[in-house]
């Protein structure tokens, strides 16, 4: 017999376990600056990524006792990050995978007086430092859930959770991972991610879409040493105003709009709707929560086209830039080289490996003065669009919305990337998605000041138990 959910004895009982133990485990999970490996190549020789992995694989392991026949592993594949594996058996049928990651994003500067990527600090409500939000909490979060079911003996079903540790690298490293374990993974029904976001921090968020992304390097070289810039400038043409040429055939320099048709995708209509909504839900603080500089303004005025640029059109952002040395230390040379990072984000449905090809081709192609160019890109990353949530999902996430915040549940499509949301949605076309998170309005995931925040994390845990019982009453 399915036994259902007590949401306010659930409730209770998740705040007394964020409070007396995930709090601390997360502020000593901040400490370590357990960098991807994208930005630390000798992450295995530092030792921090196994600091995190030994961490939380040894609260989980602490908390499996409560589920017989539950166990977990550090699986780990030769010259790859290791990735935490917990199977939990359960009364109910059907298969829950739970996703989140433990690598963290460098440390980026600007971070406040007081605060600081490997300080973790209470403030507020808010813990303050690297990776508690994106995305440390996600295995304390996901396995509380189901010891909130436990404790009431609640039915769940089948639980998987996998933690990986190169997700901010565009985990690569994670193909191989499914593939090694797909015939313990299964194939499940319900997946449930929490290293996404949410519009603010008043009700449960569901993400239905992720942009792709194309990630590379485009270096213009003129020179092969500086020259003195009295002796070549008007001579040497400058690298960077031909990088800047090369990046107005992809992007116009007046409006940001990209310009090849290979990045550009019809966007649905129920996704024109959601944004819509999700504009009259938040108003201005779709912009307003960034912290604009001075008297920088968004790029428009309809909050509903705002949201639909962050997360239907394709953007370009320049991440970093090789070649200069800082003002302070540039003297009168003409540099050989310019080198930047380009981060394109492209639309949910974009097939990301031909936007990559169109974009080398477009910045390789005739290059002015014939100056050596070369765009490096090592793979495109699809996105996703979640598929139609099937009415028992749709009923749960509005029950457990209003039984939290006394608001239903609010749809919006996020502007990053989770690789593993697009590699499962072609693996498991019939699966169902619940993709969330507690990155909401200035907590500033990959950059200064990041927080999570501890009462929305503690409801939004308290959801997933609901989730997870209602589950496996349709199973």
């Amino acid at each position: 017999m399915t036994v259902l959910l007590d949401f306010e004895k659930a409730t209770a009982f998740l705040d007394g376990i964020w409070d007396a133990q995930i709090v601390p485990r997360l502020t000593d999970y901040i400490r370590i600056p357990n960098k991807s490996q994208a930005f630390d190549p000798d992450w295995e020789a530092h030792g921090f990524m196994e600091q995190a992995v030994t961490l939380l694989a040894d609260w989980a392991r602490g908390k499996l006792g409560a589920f017989p026949g539950a166990t977990l592993e550090v699986v780990r594949l030769p010259g790859r990050t290791p990735l935490i594996f917990i199977e939990i058996p359960g009364d109910a049928a059907g298969t829950v995978l739970m996703y989140g990651h433990l690598d963290k994003q460098p440390e980026m500067l600007g971070w406040s007086e007081g605060l600081g990527p490997w300080r973790p600090v209470m403030k507020d409500g808010k813990l303050y430092g690297r990776g508690g939000a994106d995305d440390g909490y996600a295995l304390f979060a996901s396995l509380a859930a189901l010891l909130a079911l436990k404790e009431q003996g609640a039915s769940h079903g089948r639980a998987v959770i996998l933690i990986e540790a190169g997700e901010e690298s565009g985990s690569p490293d994670l193909p191989f991972y499914i593939d090694h374990l797909a015939a313990r993974i299964g194939e499940p029904d319900l997946v449930v991610c929490l290293d996404s976001g949410c519009g603010n921090y008043d009700q449960l968020w569901l993400t239905t879409s992720l942009r792709g992304m194309v990630l590379g390097t485009l270096t213009v070289r003129v020179l092969t040493e500086g020259v003195h810039s009295g002796a070549a400038s008007g001579i040497v043409p400058s690298s960077f105003r031909i990088l800047r040429q090369l990046l107005s055939r992809i992007e116009d320099p007046e409006t940001g709009a990209m310009l090849l048709p290979e990045l550009k995708v019809e966007i649905p209509a129920d996704r024109q709707t959601q944004a819509k909504q999700a504009a009259q839900i938040l108003g201005d603080e779709v912009w307003s929560e960034l912290p604009f500089a001075g008297t920088t303004e968004p790029m428009g005025t309809d909050n509903a086209d705002l949201i639909l640029q962050k997360t239907w059109q394709p953007q370009l952002s320049i991440t970093a830039m090789d070649g200069y040395p800082l003002p302070e230390n540039g003297g009168n040379v003409l540099l050989p080289y310019s080198t930047a990072k380009l981060s394109l984000r492209v639309p949910p449905s974009c097939d990301a490996d031909a936007a990559r090809a169109a974009v080398k081709a477009a910045l390789e192609r005739d290059p002015p003065y014939r100056a050596e160019v070369r765009f490096d890109a090592p793979r495109g990353e699809n996105g996703w669009n979640a598929p139609t949530l099937s009415p028992w999902l749709e009923a749960s996430l509005n029950s457990a919305s209003n039984a939290a915040f006394g608001k239903p549940v609010a749809f919006q499509g996020e502007g990053g990337s989770i690789p593993f949301m697009a590699m499962l949605g072609r693996k498991f076309p019939r699966t169902q998605f619940v993709v969330t998170g507690v990155l909401g309005p200035h907590s500033n995931a990959h950059g200064p000041n990041e927080f999570l925040h501890i009462g929305f994390a503690r409801k939004l845990s308290a959801c997933i138990a609901q989730v997870l019982a209602d589950h496996a009453a349709q199973a």
